[in-house]
């Protein structure tokens, strides 16, 4: 169950960290990760500061929880967000294992700001063929030849 008390403090912390992000030359996104009522680690968007187009607030907020709790799991946290995180903050935070996400202004927000992830979420509900990026699976030999080293390691860590 939320707490909507906590979960206003910690969203008014990431709007925070997205206006300074601006401020400081970066764009309007910014995160952090808790756990315990505490903050693990913060990110803001450095895409273009870093020349990096998967450095989105979340993933480096996500990142950095992982450093800190030197764990690739982050079982236990919430991710807090300015704004709700697109496709690829998505998929991260369900790799992470994070327990919940909560976000303040929504992709329609986004949208009116310039940061249409509208357009991606409608592509994902499209068939593949229909994509303008082809992505396309071929065949070969010993395709399955890394899954096959993978489940002989005995010492492997699953995720």
């Amino acid at each position: 169950m939320s707490d909507e008390f906590e979960d206003g403090r910690w969203l008014a912390e990431a709007v925070a960290l997205a206006v300074g992000n601006v401020e400081a030359g970066g764009g309007p996104f910014g995160a952090l990760v808790v756990r315990d009522g505490a903050i693990v680690a913060t990110g803001v968007n450095q895409v273009t500061t870093t020349n990096d187009p998967t450095a989105h607030a979340e993933v480096v907020a996500i990142r950095a929880a992982c450093r800190e709790l030197d764990d690739f799991r982050l079982s236990g946290c919430v991710l807090v967000s300015s704004c709700e995180p697109c496709p690829l903050c998505l998929a991260a935070a369900l790799w992470a294992r994070v327990d919940r996400v909560v976000y303040a202004a929504d992709r329609h927000d986004a949208a009116r700001g310039g940061f249409d992830d509208r357009a991606f979420y409608e592509l994902f509900a499209t068939p593949r063929e229909q994509w303008p990026m082809g992505v396309d699976g071929v065949p070969v030999g010993e395709r399955d030849a890394p899954f096959d080293a993978w489940r002989a390691k005995p010492d492997r860590v699953d995720y």
